[in-house]
């Protein structure tokens, strides 16, 4: 290897790790084509001598590549309140260039970046409804390789190393996903534009659920969605959520549906439409063997 192409020698601290250090880490990783070494010290010669230096240090400077917010004052933090942590100063000066748009960034950084910089940072950002339940991130995949106390941490760096190889991969998928997300709800929205009754917004994709329900929640009209169900040729009716932050929904089906199953002729008694199958037992979901009985239903849901 050359020494125009050497790798780029990415430092962070040895020791236990946390999800900001392994996911600035791997960010990097694909900053730089996965043409790096990472080198885990608290060495402060070391530390000088290396190309990016992230969550150690006491140094944040993006011109320089140094990403470090545990100095007196921090590194700032977001409009949100949310300090910056390695992997948030990492990705605001790196997200837009590995995800290719700003748009595509910018929802990872909600979704992904955020809670982890909150969390590193000991600020609260979500609190839990039901005493005992807590939420489990993605992050906790790749934390949970951390050795326990009753293991020996003498290959911690290997682990470390490792799990940055996997994070690499899971960041690339995100990214993608991403993209296909902000294409969907493009079409979701194109959809109900469409929509000659802006209650009920048909769909020709099998989005995913999140999609469609973050997207049409946010507008006042649309009470259900028409889409295919993702099983065989199957359609399904789903009710629209008051909002992108509860599960609940602004028009559940009636009782005397809920509970059906294609086993009994129930729905297709009550409702008339001749080919549903099934409703659930919550009233939120509704399913039937074509588009037009899944239309007609939702019609006739928005009646009863």
């Amino acid at each position: 290897m050359s020494f125009f192409n050497k790798k780029k020698i990415i430092i962070t601290h040895n020791g236990t790790f946390h999800a900001d250090d392994l996911f600035a880490v791997a960010t990097l990783a694909i900053v730089f084509d996965n043409d790096i070494k990472i080198i885990r010290t608290r060495d402060p010669e070391i530390i000088a001598s290396a190309d990016v230096v992230c969550d150690v240090g006491g140094i944040y400077n993006p011109e320089t590549n140094r990403f470090d917010h545990h100095q007196k004052g921090g590194a700032g933090q977001r409009g949100n309140g949310i300090p910056y942590s390695s992997f948030g100063l990492v990705w605001k000066k790196y997200g837009e260039q590995i995800c290719g748009e700003k748009e595509i960034a910018n929802r990872i950084e909600k979704k992904l970046v955020c809670p982890i910089d909150a969390i590193d940072n000991g600020v609260d950002f979500a609190k839990p409804l039901y005493e005992g339940v807590i939420s489990f991130g993605p992050d906790q995949v790749f934390l949970n390789n951390i050795p326990t106390w009753k293991e020996n941490n003498e290959d911690i760096d290997l682990v470390f190393c490792g799990q940055v190889k996997k994070i690499t991969q899971f960041l690339l998928r995100e990214i993608e996903v991403t993209k296909t997300d902000v294409e969907g709800a493009k079409i979701i929205m194109k959809a109900y534009e469409n929509s000659s009754d802006k209650r009920v917004v048909v769909l020709e994709n099998d989005f995913p659920r999140y999609l469609y329900q973050d997207a049409l929640s946010k507008l006042k009209e649309p009470l259900y969605a028409v889409l295919p169900s993702g099983h065989n040729s199957m359609w399904k009716v789903e009710a629209i959520r008051k909002s992108p932050n509860t599960m609940e929904n602004r028009k559940r089906f009636p009782e005397s549906w809920r509970a059906s199953f294609s086993e009994d002729s129930k729905l297709k008694e009550i409702t008339g439409v001749t080919d549903a199958i099934f409703c659930h037992q919550n009233g939120f979901l509704a399913i039937t063997l074509s588009k037009e009985g899944a239309i007609k239903l939702a019609e006739k849901a928005l009646l009863a």
